[in-house]
């Protein structure tokens, strides 16, 4: 078994032990090291491309290698057309995620030791030492903690930036990445010169009044102490606080007993609404009977009777007494407020009351719900339930109850249907509604609301309170709450700078419309970002060094210092180390805004002016990049975010020109996940199925925004086609029956046509970043334009020189693919010098559009006769079967008229006109001259029908007069392909418009009659042979050429048929037909007559393919 397992994996080992060699010379040659030059580049001749930096918490996965792939088709595809291309590579530290795993750990090590020792009972600590000793029975002694010692040192941030950065390049290595290493590095001030340019960064966007410090609701985790940003969230990425009113509704007093501990201070039930400006109709408050809820103190006089939720959030925002502590004074539950006498802003009753209602959820708002039965679904069902008046509900309109009617919503349980209830009553309300009491009665909806949660609050009736729109967990386990907090935050969504971003937006290219759209959207409602936070690790902000840059903060125009890196600290990502001899603390504000925003230069900076010009060319070389490939979840903050910062530092001649964005990556149609076991690290893959498999699969994965699909058989396969094509190569290489000579026939030419076409075309689906559409016309698409010529050739073998092109642009159109697998082709195969990732685009003439439409009307033709012949096969047993293929070229006039009328009503915008239009064009037109319109229509309409579907289909050329090719010379240049592929006896071209050759289907007339043939739609119709073959000739024909006599076979019985009323011209042919040996000379005299004579009936002659056939 273990042998059979190890054949099972040579292919796959061969290309791995390839891909090693290959990456070694790479390395030796320093194949990838980008260098600029001191002039400017030309539209095209530079490509600078990057990736957004992976967080190193732990090794890259598949779907990192998914993203990166993109980046890395198009950075190999420039390459190779001959661009100087910059690539590279950096790992990101900052934020909470690392330090909070590390402290995680120090706790986890405190509390149960190392290695652990977790409390279990006795049963279960039984059953785990019989399953050690298991494992222990054929385990080698002290196996156990193999490896493990080193998890102690995790305790320290720094550990994990020294650990998995290294190993990301060495995987990234394996996989083939194209990158100048040379120029990689961390972030956080681990790397000192990093450190030193996210410090202009942040002073850059002070400068210039971009970065603020304002109070504002933010998304806080109470356990780290500080804002808790996109990427620093196990779950809720993207979720922004949700901004509520609370009504203050006054308890009145005597308080019942369960309250008297709160006498004398002012005791209010707090009702956290959407829409304050429906509080002209509340009718009562609403409390859930088992809910839990508390009395808060919100400040010395003024206490809240919310839920433990809603108070630890109002503690954060400033209304508890103890800040950041809620104080609860008196535990309650909703039975203990059922019946509560309120005194509610703008009701129209001077007391309303506490009531039960059963749908309460004490995971959103306060717990405490204001009663408006005239807008909200839930209220009117609650209070239906308890019966109300309904004289009490006819004060106020009646939107509510005739939703809950039309629903058939028969109670307060009725949770989906009220869901659905309250959406149409709250969007047609707000979007549509006007007041009708109050004081701003007779005003929109919309423009009251803000007017009356200004009032209230500004009575002290209401204030703001905010709270998560879904639950947030961030990296460490807690759940984040909304805090109002006071840090540092740059102004995005700003007037200005958010117009500035979106005229930028128009000039991108983005690769796709939902992307773009993406982007539009993400503008509309993005606002300010805290860009500081006093947790985690990082750069400290320069001017208030107790806080950091947050994590999508010190990564938005980072790419900039991808240009200069390798001079500051060539090879060392730390930066422990530099080339140039440049300092940390040399690299000023002034230094790097000369370098990046022309700035003056640096007269005091202690740099050479050399090393300073060079970085400036290195920047002005490659800057700006011309695409950043990425995930779409980075859509809605870090990439709008580069586009802003980038707006703001950078000239305009230096904005970004491209992003392209894809969607998440499943593995074989699953999500990927840990939790699951349906994932897969980068690592894994790469020694599963090899570098080159996985890069194949991966490009066929898919291209859009949608989520792409990893297919572990595709992969699998690769690593077979890669082999075979191997093997192939190997074989014609060394082959020598390859005809020599200049393509000449018609399968040369289609294959020499193929590969013009894949060229072009796989140039236009890399430069569209379009990699699956690549693959198959650089790939697959060849495979099967070889395979057809192989088979077109028939026993003539293919031609050399077109073999040998094909093998060197199959090579080169795969390379940014596949670059391991096309190396040892180029190199060990071929023979070639260099590396082909160097090698140039592959040259090709135009496309030739009329070959391959004729290459299609034949493989077309092949695939319908073999489908009516095997349907007629059955009929046609043991039986020799000949083909003809009847072929008219042009339409018959009336047709070429309706045909003339659909093109002038035709266009791909708008298709046809309307058939009123059409029919008007046909009664005037030559068609109808003299005739019915109604005989007219009824001719025309089935036609004029079909060809409309097909130009909807296919386009304009389906209304063309004539194929842009003579298709009886076509097929006649393709008559023993027809026959070998068909596997016929015989096949014949006939033209419907030549009657003799009409007459040649006998009998079987009448099914061309029946289905008329039309330009690019023969028709096709089989015959057999049997019994004896019937040979009639024109005898004068005879008489003078001897070669038209029909060579004797034994496997027919042949007749030779011959009408004359000539006698001495019957005797001599008689005797010149004799060394023939026919079966039996039939005469028939006195024929041909007149009126058959010269029409077909007779001089089939031997060198036409049909004959006249007896059944």
């Amino acid at each position: 078994m273990e042998a059979e397992a190890e054949k099972s994996l040579v292919k796959r080992n061969f290309l791995r032990d390839n891909e090693v060699k290959i990456q070694m010379l790479w390395k030796e040659h320093d194949v990838y090291r980008a260098e600029s030059c001191e002039k400017p580049p030309e539209p095209g001749e530079k490509f600078f491309g990057n990736f957004p930096f992976p967080y190193m918490n732990g090794s890259l996965h598949h779907a990192h290698a998914f993203s990166l792939s993109k980046l890395e088709f198009s950075a190999r595809y420039h390459r190779l057309r001959g661009a100087d291309v910059l690539l590279p590579f950096a790992f990101h530290g900052t934020g909470m995620p690392i330090k909070a795993s590390a402290d995680k750990l120090a706790r986890e090590i405190k509390q149960f030791g190392n290695p652990p020792v977790f409390p279990q009972s006795d049963k279960e600590e039984q059953g785990n030492q019989q399953e050690a000793e298991d494992e222990k029975a054929g385990a080698p002694p002290d196996n156990k903690l193999k490896g493990k010692n080193e998890i102690p040192e995790f305790q320290e941030p720094s550990k994990w930036l020294n650990y998995f950065p290294p190993l990301a390049v060495e995987y990234l290595k394996a996989f083939g990445l194209g990158c100048d290493w040379s120029r990689s590095f961390v972030t956080t001030d681990l790397n000192p010169y990093f450190d030193k340019f996210v410090r202009w960064q942040m002073w850059k966007l002070k400068e210039i009044g971009k970065i603020v410090k304002d109070k504002r609701y933010t998304i806080y985790s109470p356990l780290d102490g500080k804002p808790c940003a996109d990427h620093d969230r196990a779950t809720g990425e993207g979720v922004q606080p949700q901004e509520y009113t609370i009504i203050k509704m006054e308890v009145v007093a005597p308080f019942p007993a369960k309250l008297g501990v709160l006498e004398g201070r002012k005791v209010f039930l707090a009702a956290a609404t959407l829409r304050p400006e429906t509080m002209c109709g509340q009718t009562n408050a609403w409390v859930l009977p088992n809910g839990k809820y508390g009395a808060f103190e919100i400040n010395d006089t003024d206490v809240f009777v919310l839920t433990q939720r809603a108070a630890l959030n109002l503690a954060y925002q400033e209304y508890s007494r103890v800040p950041e502590k809620p104080t609860c004074l008196v535990d309650l539950t909703g039975y203990d407020l059922i019946g509560l006498p309120l005194k509610s802003p703008l009701a129209l009753n001077q007391i309303i009351y506490a009531l039960p209602m059963l749908t309460i959820l004490t995971d959103k708002g306060t717990g405490i719900v204001t009663s408006v039965p005239s807008d909200a679904p839930d209220d009117f069902m609650a209070l239906h339930d308890l019966k109300l008046k309904p004289a009490f509900r006819s004060k106020y309109d009646k939107a509510a109850e005739k939703v809950c009617v039309d629903l058939k919503i028969k109670s307060q349980n009725d949770r989906e249907k009220l869901a659905e209830a309250k959406r149409l009553t709250y969007l047609k309300g707000f979007t549509e509604g006007t007041m009708l009491v109050g004081e701003f009665n007779g005003r929109k909806v919309q423009e009251a609301k803000a007017l009356l949660r200004s009032k209230l609050i500004e009575a002290g009736d209401a204030i703001m309170y905010s709270e998560p729109e879904k639950r947030v967990v961030p990296r460490s386990g807690d759940e984040c709450l909304v805090a109002c907090t006071e840090p540092w935050y740059i102004t995005y969504g700003e007037a200005e700078w958010k117009k500035q971003a979106q005229e930028y937006l128009s000039s991108m290219n983005f690769y796709s419309d939902m992307t773009r759209h993406g982007f539009e959207h993400t503008l509309t409602w993005l606002n300010q970002w805290a860009c500081s936070r006093s947790f985690g690790l990082g750069t400290r902000i320069p001017w208030d060094e107790k806080y950091f840059v947050e994590s999508l903060s010190d990564s938005t125009i980072y790419m900039a210092y991808y240009t200069i890196a390798h001079l500051l600290h060539n090879e060392d990502m730390y930066g422990g180390s530099s080339t140039s001899g440049v300092t940390p603390e040399q690299m000023t504000n002034e230094v790097w805004d000369f370098i990046f925003c022309d700035g003056p230069f640096p007269k005091s900076s202690e740099v050479s002016q050399l090393i300073l010009n060079k970085m400036k060319q290195e920047f002005e070389y490659w800057y700006p990049f011309d695409l950043r490939v990425s995930g779409k979840d980075l859509i809605q903050n870090h990439l709008t975010f580069c586009i802003y910062n980038d707006t703001a530092i950078m000239s305009k001649k230096h904005w970004p020109r491209g992003f392209r964005c894809n969607g998440h990556l499943m593995l074989d149609s699953m999500k990927m996940s840990k939790s699951t076991g349906n994932f897969m690290t980068l690592r894994e893959a790469i020694a599963e199925y090899s570098a080159d498999a996985t890069r194949f699969s991966l490009a066929d994965a898919g291209d859009g925004v949608d989520d792409a699909n990893f297919v572990s058989s595709t992969a699998n396969k690769a690593i077979l086609d890669l082999s075979k094509e191997i093997s192939w190569m190997e074989e014609q290489l060394g082959a020598d029956t390859l005809r020599i000579g200049p393509p000449s026939t018609f399968a040369d030419r289609v294959f020499a046509n193929e590969m013009n076409i894949a060229v072009k075309m796989t140039e236009q689906n890399y430069q569209a970043c379009k990699f699956r559409e690549a693959l198959i016309t650089g790939f697959v698409g060849l495979q099967a334009a070889r395979k057809w010529h192989r088979i077109s050739c028939g026993s003539q073998e293919m031609n050399r020189d077109l073999v040998w092109r094909f093998m060197d642009v199959q090579t080169r159109l795969i390379a940014p693919i596949c670059p391991h697998y096309t190396e040892y082709v180029w190199r060990e195969l071929l023979k070639k010098d260099g590396f082909v990732v160097n090698a140039g685009w592959p040259a090709a003439d135009a496309p030739d559009l009329t070959l391959r439409s004729a290459k299609k009307y034949v493989e077309d033709l092949i695939g319908s006769m073999m489908k009516l012949y095997n349907k007629q096969k059955a009929n046609l047993t043991n039986k020799k079967v000949i083909g003809l293929i009847c072929v008219k070229e042009q339409f018959d006039e009336w047709k070429i008229e309706c045909l003339r009328i659909l093109q002038n009503n035709f266009n791909r915008e708008t298709r046809f006109a309307a058939d009123s239009v059409i029919l008007e064009a046909l009664q005037s037109s030559s068609v109808n001259q003299g005739k019915d319109f109604r005989q007219t229509q009824k001719l025309c309409m089935p036609f004029l029908k079909s060809k409309k579907k097909d130009a909807v289909e296919l386009g304009a050329q389906a209304l063309d007069l004539k194929l842009p090719f003579g298709e009886i010379e076509v097929l006649q240049q393709n008559l023993d392909l027809v026959k070998r592929q068909v596997k016929l006896e015989e096949v014949e071209v006939l033209s419907a418009t030549n009657p003799d050759d009409r007459a040649k289907a006998g009998s079987h007339v009448k099914q061309i009659e029946q289905n008329p043939p039309s330009p690019g739609s023969p028709t096709t119709i089989f015959l057999t042979c049997s019994l004896a073959i019937i040979f009639l000739v024109d005898i004068y024909n005879l008489l003078t050429e001897l070669s038209l006599f029909l060579e004797y076979s034994p496997e027919h019985h042949i007749v030779l048929q011959i009408g004359e009323n000539n006698l001495e011209n019957l005797a001599k042919v008689t005797e010149l037909a004799e060394p023939y040996k026919y079966d039996k000379i039939n005469f028939n005299c006195g024929c041909p007559s007149p009126r058959v004579a010269g029409h077909g009936c007779f001089g089939l002659y031997k060198e036409s393919l049909l004959l006249s056939l007896c059944q």
